[in-house]
């Protein structure tokens, strides 16, 4: 184990910076989000968690997949280069490193999206511990623990000094490129700060959230359960819980006039939007009520019942804080529990 003073940082930084990318929070006009570092960029490794999570890394908000060029009565067809250069993500969470291990199960299934394989192969992930985890966190009710992010170099800020461990081959190449400004760091504490964050995290008040009755086997009860036709009642429809998730992963494809061709493009979309299944027949969600049921269905049971188990929610709270009508899925599971799990 390693370890560099909080002070030392932005020589870090700009030693990845010379090499690689290099992708961490940042601060702007009072918010945090992940962004390419540059000179004089406002790094914030004290907020918690960013606004939006960081799968924009591997999975971007918007990027385009081809263009078609007309030269007279002829097109040519031009292919976006795939992600070439080696990039690295400094000071995700274990819930949004969680959010990619997700991300993975549907975009390295077969068949590969060479984009997203394209990023993942290039793209070095620095994780940092949960000093604080907050009240509308709850990784540990999907076997998370915050303490101790599994990347491919693990990091923990403790008095002033930021200790750092490498997991993976990625991890020890990155580790051997900065080597010169590290140096040899004691575990002892280490060891203390993870348990005082998992001392935190067990006080937190939706860490004992129970997803019993929360899987692949139980798919009709909780489709037709009655609880949705009151739960949904709040929603918007402004798709802000997905746009903030770190594993939402749904995407509209559009294509944009250049004025001598066509350039198609991919975009996040949301399930939550009236016409996200809307195809030349009509939609086959025709009311909010379907589109909510579909996401939480999505999440705690649809999911886990192709993915081993997996759960396609992290924890990381982010719905909790942003939706405007206090709608979110600790409020969905609370519900079920309440009404004797199925009706």
């Amino acid at each position: 184990m390693f370890k560099i003073a909080k002070e030392n940082l932005a020589s870090l930084f700009q030693m990845i910076a010379a090499e690689q990318e290099l992708i961490l929070p940042v601060a702007k006009a009072g918010q945090a989000n992940f962004a390419l570092w540059t000179e004089g960029a406002e790094v914030d490794l004290d907020t918690l968690k960013t606004v939006k999570s960081p799968k924009d890394a591997f999975f971007p908000q918007s990027e385009n997949l081809y263009t078609c060029k007309t030269e007279g009565k002829s097109i040519k067809i031009e292919a976006e280069a795939l992600k070439n250069q080696n990039f690295v993500v400094f000071g995700m969470k274990a819930c949004d490193i969680k959010g990619v291990e997700v991300l993975d199960k549907v975009f390295l299934a077969d068949p590969v999206d060479t984009f997203y394989a394209a990023r993942r192969a290039h793209g070095t992930i620095v994780a940092l511990a949960c000093h604080e985890p907050e009240e509308t966190c709850f990784c540990k009710v999907f076997g998370i623990d915050c303490a101790e992010p599994v990347a491919d170099v693990a990091t923990w800020m403790v008095e002033g000094e930021l200790y750092w461990k490498a997991l993976t081959e990625k991890g020890e190449a990155l580790t051997k490129s900065v080597a010169s400004l590290l140096v040899d760091a004691d575990e002892a504490k280490v060891e203390e700060e993870k348990a005082s964050i998992r001392a935190i995290v067990e006080k937190l008040p939706y860490s004992n959230l129970s997803l019993e009755g929360w899987n692949g086997d139980v798919l009709l009860e909780k489709f037709d359960s009655p609880i949705w036709e009151e739960l949904y009642k709040p929603c918007l429809a402004c798709g802000t819980c997905t746009f903030v998730c770190p594993t939402c992963q749904c995407y509209d494809i559009k294509d944009y006039n250049t004025g001598n061709g066509v350039q198609r493009y991919r975009c996040w979309d949301s399930c939550m939007y009236s016409d996200f299944t809307m195809m030349a027949h009509g939609n086959n969600r025709t009311s909010q009520m379907q589109r909510f049921r579909q996401r939480f269905m999505h999440k705690l049971v649809y999911f886990p019942a192709n993915n081993d188990g997996m759960y396609s929610c992290v924890g990381c709270g982010r719905c909790v804080e942003k939706c405007p009508s206090a709608l979110n899925i600790v409020k969905v599971i609370k519900a079920f529990e309440n009404h004797g799990g199925e009706n």
